[in-house]
């Protein structure tokens, strides 16, 4: 499936947080602390700078604003009329750097705490939270022992929370309670390190795998059901959007971790068609 893949940006840093909105893929460039969107036919424009700290998760509220999650600081961030606000204060709650998010169809915003600060200390253990902030500003914690909880997605009936453990090498499936509480229904799949994810209308997770280089997507019963192959490239999220949300937008960079630490890394958005559309949030 790779080989039907089509470059509509390239050229950035560090390219994380896809989410299809408006007729437009959003996103943020991690290490040039830019929010950004483009057109299916890579129009891109570049919308709010965030001076002060590194942007990574996105969410989109009931009423379209965006929600920008900034990672050291612990914050979360509302672009409304071209200009970022406050949305909500984590530093008091999140027990390390956050990290990636997403905020469903009540506006509920599931957020990821990884227990610790970056970069990742050795022998970690299972110290990562989910934390949820409702629309009315409380945030409490609703799920705990998670490996590096990284991408999080929820389905379009708000009834099933999917998260990433980057160490754990798999995905973790959670029931939502009315409150917005979680419920872990249990484990599934077998993926190494991976980061992003987005759900499909079969209820299967596609997974940007960090370090198989490729897009991989995997079943309720945890079988790989396709691949789309990045060679050479880390596979860092994804999102299912375009007018009928079988486009299957893959982010990626250049890089290795010793790389990263040095600040040198090439991303690129790409895009390839799929059987079955998205569903849910992203």
């Amino acid at each position: 499936m790779s080989d039907q893949l089509k470059t509509i940006l390239d050229g950035g840093r560090y390219f994380e947080g896809p989410r299809w909105h408006r007729g437009r893929l959003w996103f943020v460039d991690c290490m040039a602390r830019t929010l950004l969107s483009i057109s299916p036919s890579g129009e891109r424009q570049e919308h709010a700078v965030v001076t002060d700290d590194t942007p990574c998760g996105l969410g989109v509220l009931p009423e379209g604003d965006i929600v920008v999650l900034t990672m050291f600081k612990k914050r979360l961030l509302r672009f409304s009329g071209g200009a970022l606000s406050l949305y909500a204060d984590l530093s008091g709650i999140a027990t390390g750097t956050i990290d990636d998010m997403i905020v469903d169809g009540p506006g509920r915003a599931y957020v990821g705490d990884l227990g610790f600060n970056l970069p990742p200390p050795e022998g970690r253990g299972a110290v990562g939270r989910i934390i949820v902030v409702l629309p009315d500003g409380s945030a409490r914690v609703v799920a705990d022992g998670l490996r590096f909880p990284n991408g999080i997605a929820v389905s379009s009936d708000h009834r099933r929370l999917v998260v990433a453990e980057m160490d754990g090498a798999g995905l973790a499936d959670y029931d939502i309670a009315p409150d917005g509480g979680l419920s872990l229904r249990g484990r599934f799949g077998r993926v190494n390190e991976p980061d992003g994810i987005c759900l499909d209308g079969d209820g299967a997770v596609w997974v940007a795998s960090f370090t198989e280089d490729a897009f991989v997507r995997i079943d309720r019963d945890g079988v790989e059901r396709a691949r789309v192959a990045v060679p050479g490239r880390r596979a860092l999220a994804c999102a299912l959007g375009g007018a009928d949300r079988r486009t299957l937008f893959c982010l990626s960079a250049e890089t290795s971790y010793e790389e990263l630490r040095k600040g040198k890394s090439v991303s690129r958005i790409d895009a390839v068609e799929v059987e079955t559309p998205g569903d849910g949030y992203p």
